[in-house]
């Protein structure tokens, strides 16, 4: 290719001017021939030195792990906003919509934008979101009842036991139906399901804890003997 061919194809490429291409205090341009690899590992450090421009570059590289890595990063700075986290929510990629999950925690996003994560297609992503929304401590009625059918709804032991542990974190009686169901779940989620009982009283509860007392599962009778215990 010739030198005008080539200089013609760079052109309305965006990068700094040449006395500035080295100065740390100019956010680099994702470049389009860098490795994703060392695109990710640059937002990972742009975290740790301060460097929230890189970071926030970096939000629009087209690899998924790069993204996710540039929102932690701004996460880290303290520099995520709710805009991020609500475009984050709904990336293609599932790495992405994964942390947005956690760093919707770290900026207190508004669970509404959390909730349709749980009918995510990724369960990791699912599972995430149950956590979430546990954390954001924002019991409406919509994302009780979403976290009740995922509670014992879902595919995924996973997603089930952690949309009951966030039922257990909101304490909202709402969701008391689901915990009480999960108790006959599989042993993973029975132990969960009698640790989110902490939060309630009343017959049923009772009942229920003094069932797992007798549970094959040794770690779900040690559970609700704790929690029957005198204080």
């Amino acid at each position: 290719m010739s030198e005008r061919a080539a200089n013609s194809k760079n052109e309305g490429e965006p990068h700094p001017p040449a006395s500035l291409r080295d100065d740390p205090s100019v956010p680099r341009v994702p470049d389009r021939n860098e490795p994703a690899g060392s695109s990710r590992r640059r937002a990972a450090v742009a975290g740790h030195e301060g460097d929230a421009s890189t970071a926030r570059a970096l939000l629009a590289h087209a690899d998924g792990d790069v993204r996710a890595t540039a929102l932690g990063a701004l996460a880290r700075l303290e520099a995520a906003t709710h805009v991020d986290v609500e475009r984050a929510l709904v990336d293609r990629s599932p790495v992405v919509r994964r942390r947005a999950c956690a760093v919707a925690v770290a900026v207190a996003s508004d669970s509404a934008h959390v909730r349709p994560l749980l009918d995510d297609p990724e369960a990791s992503v699912t599972e995430a979101a149950a956590w979430a929304l546990g954390e954001l401590g924002q019991p409406t009625a919509a994302v009780v009842a979403a976290l009740a059918r995922t509670a014992t709804h879902h595919h995924d032991p996973l997603c089930r036991e952690a949309a009951v542990a966030a039922l257990g974190a909101l304490a909202d009686a709402r969701g008391l139906p689901a915990i009480l169901r999960a108790t006959t779940d599989k042993p993973a989620v029975r132990r969960r399901a009698v640790i989110a009982l902490a939060p309630f009283e009343g017959p049923d509860v009772e009942a229920a804890l003094r069932r797992a007392c007798t549970d094959r599962d040794r770690q779900v009778r040690q559970a609700a003997e704790d929690l029957l215990a005198p204080p």
